[in-house]
């Protein structure tokens, strides 16, 4: 630990300079060091290089490393391995999953709201093609469309198109603004009147949530009523009008700042470039084609009258007489997305600045306001002015702050609570960070060999007495062929219709509530063009014959008349070798009882709702008792630990070293040698104590916290 007293700004980061082992410090290290000036705070050591790959594989892939990943990254040269393992794991798929359940969480994506499962999918796309932040925006405040079709417009029916929701949840989510309470009142802590709500809400007053008669799909268009009216209706109040729409505060619109000029500079080469590339994909036949003559019957347009008529009326819009555009809306989502407008690259600056770090500019996350100025305005200013110059690019932000000193510092311990905050708040500490819930469970089914199955068929016979829904008929006899799980932490409705999931993955009492259906986000936008909203088992990683006979029992099950269930216990032979699916694909948010509610996965339906980190004594149980940790830490015959374990290979030195880097990612101590040691002597085999030790270390502190 070093501490860090007023002075001079270079000596400040000349102080920063040594204190770093990786890099020499950038502008943004360089202003916080500057803005920390007069203050007397504790700093803590920068990071060893497995602690910041274990840290930065956590917060950008969400999962630990593996054995193999943790050679590969040691085998780099030490002055580089930092910059090449953020570019590796910026570039991995999963960097997608883990930054969508981000997004998700900030705009409030329940995949069973109309338009949530396309909206979640449409932000997967987004990252994966590395749309700009935005353009992205943009898109979800403007269109209007039908539900999966335009996957964006998820995120007005989020709010059911209400204008007064929409206010609110626009405001906080991209300006950082806390309006909502002036619906109903000025506001009591901030300058924002109860008419500016009302004038900011009319942008959306227009817009209609439509659910079709013939079809029951979904869509939102624009009516020619503005439905915000002022002043509010109460009682003795006549003389009610439509709010015009007004925007919050002046945007200095084309104003050019050094990071505006360097965005429209970006922008203009990037232009030339496509321009560039497009031209050089046509051919004369290419441009000349189809412009005198037909393309089918190489005859001249106008010799067909009839035909050409005919092809007129297919050109016209329907869709876009259906779905009318907002003009309203498409104002607003342009003065949002300005890039003159600070606010909006501060939300995102601030929020992704905290996810990444701990602790944000400006907290709460998204209240700006006069009373409540960032900590380090300088350097707030820059990284958001950077994130702007660089085209708005979501990974660019990312870059910026994990190379940074400030991601790379290491927490303070046995120091007192004002020293430590201190140092927390100075940026030159990192506060304790327990992994996301998904972060968590991935983490633990890495650690565990869980993706693929550990053992060879047949080996992990088992009897188990389960309590299941059997569909019989109004004499008590059984309609259907196979039993569902009665298990209430399962969705009853849902397990019902997969008797063959439920043989694969047999339910054992509260021993389910860790299970998952992966979604396959590649398919839900195109599964979105063919229906109005893409169903979750169209998404879910299963096979075409499996869709298949799950239909086939669903039609047999629908016409069978006056069938019922009852619940029967029945003790069933299963085959358990269990494997599972990321939760970074799951339909969200999970079900209550859930792991990843049971560790802070927010319901995302009010404003402002944050992960809850608080520890509880359902979390202890669910990692102490739970299939998870217990299926994690059982050493298969297929996994590399067992051969190490049994056989002529046996070395148990080798195996605890291999179970440290796989769940700890470090070596063991002396002393943590000496105890695994004495635990896998104690057990009735080594494989049986190597189960006892990895179980020990699924369920430490450590491995649940960011280190």
């Amino acid at each position: 630990m070093r501490t860090i007293v007023s002075g001079s700004i270079a000596s400040a980061f000349l102080l920063l300079a040594a204190l770093s082992t990786h890099a020499a410090p950038s502008q943004l290290d360089k202003l916080i060091a500057q803005e920390n000036q007069g203050k007397s705070v504790t700093a803590a050591p920068v990071i060893n290089d497995m602690t910041f790959l274990r840290r930065v594989s956590i917060d950008l892939i969400g999962r630990i490393p593996n054995d193999k990943e943790i050679k590969e990254y040691m085998a780099w040269p030490a002055g580089e391995r930092r910059a090449k393992v953020v570019d590796k794991l910026m570039a991995d798929d999963r960097f997608v999953d883990r930054w969508t359940v981000f997004f998700s969480d900030m705009l409030r994506i329940r995949s069973n709201a109309t338009g949530g499962s396309a909206l979640m999918a449409f932000v997967h796309q987004s990252i994966r093609d590395g749309m700009p932040y935005d353009e992205m925006v943009f898109r979800m405040i403007s269109a209007n469309g039908k539900a999966g079709k335009t996957p964006e417009v998820g995120f007005i029916l989020g709010d059911d198109a209400d204008p007064m929701a929409l206010a609110g949840s626009t405001a906080q989510t991209f300006l950082g603004i806390r309006i909502a309470c002036a619906q109903c009142h000025d506001h009591p802590f901030d300058k924002w009147s109860q008419e500016e709500f009302y004038s900011f809400a009319a942008f959306f007053g227009k817009t209609q949530r439509v659910e079709s008669r013939f079809n029951r799909s979904v869509y939102t268009t624009e009516s020619n009523n503005n439905r915000v009216m002022w002043p509010p209706a109460e009682p003795g109040v006549t003389d009610r009008k439509p709010v015009p729409p007004a925007f919050l505060y002046q945007v200095n619109h084309g104003t050019l700042t050094p990071a505006v000029a360097r965005l429209e500079k970006l922008r203009a080469e990037q232009a030339e470039k496509a321009k560039g590339a497009a031209s050089k994909t046509a051919s004369i036949d290419d441009i000349l084609a189809g412009v005198d003559t037909d393309a089918a019957t190489k005859k001249p347009v106008g010799f067909d009258v009839a035909g050409d008529a005919k092809k007129e009326i297919r050109k016209i819009d329907v869709d876009a007489e259906l779905y009318r555009k907002s003009e309203w809306r498409h104002n607003l989502a342009t003065l949002i997305t300005d890039p003159n407008n600070r606010n909006f690259s501060w939300a995102i600056t601030n929020r992704v600045w905290k996810e990444l770090v701990g602790r944000a500019f400006v907290e709460p996350v998204d209240d700006f306001k006069s009373t409540n100025k960032p900590s380090h305005p300088k350097a707030f200013d820059h990284l958001s002015d950077e994130f702007v110059a660089s085209g708005f690019d979501f990974r660019s932000l990312v870059k910026m702050i994990v190379l940074s000193d400030t991601y790379s510092r290491g927490h303070l311990t046995n120091v007192s609570e004002d020293v430590r905050m201190a140092a927390e708040e100075a940026f030159v500490a990192a506060p304790m960070r327990r992994m996301l819930a998904e972060a968590l469970f991935d983490s633990v089914i890495e650690a565990g060999h869980l993706w693929d199955v550990k053992w060879p068929d047949g080996a992990n016979k088992r009897t188990i007495r389960q309590a299941v829904r059997i569909r019989v008929d109004e004499e008590g006899k059984t309609v259907a062929a196979a039993p569902a799980s009665a298990d209430s932490s399962a969705d009853g409705a849902q397990m019902a219709m997969r008797p063959n999931v439920m043989a694969q993955r047999p339910a054992m009492g509260g021993y389910n509530l860790e299970q998952s259906i992966e979604v396959d986000f590649s398919k839900v936008l195109a599964e979105a063009m063919k229906d109005d909203e893409p169903r979750i088992e169209m998404m879910e990683a299963v096979s075409a014959e499996d869709l298949e006979a799950r239909r086939m029992l669903a039609e047999r099950q629908n016409n069978s008349p006056r069938a019922r269930y009852v619940t029967r216990f029945v003790e069933v032979e299963v085959n358990y070798n269990p494997q599972f699916s990321s939760s970074m694909r799951m339909a969200s948010p999970a079900p209550r009882p859930h792991f990843l509610r049971v560790f802070g996965q927010p319901a995302r339906e009010s404003l402002g709702e944050e992960r809850d980190e608080l520890p509880s004594m359902r979390q202890a149980l669910m990692l102490l008792n739970g299939s998870l940790t217990n299926e994690a830490a059982r050493v298969g015959t297929l996994e590399p630990m067992h051969r190490l374990l049994e056989g002529k290979q046996q070395d148990i030195t080798a195996a605890v070293r291999l179970a440290y880097r796989e769940i700890m990612t470090r070596e063991p101590s002396a002393d943590e040698m000496a105890f695994a040691k004495e635990v896998i002597a104690g057990a009735e085999s080594p494989v049986e104590g190597m189960a006892d030790l990895r179980w020990a270390l699924l369920n430490s502190n450590e491995f649940r916290y960011i280190p």
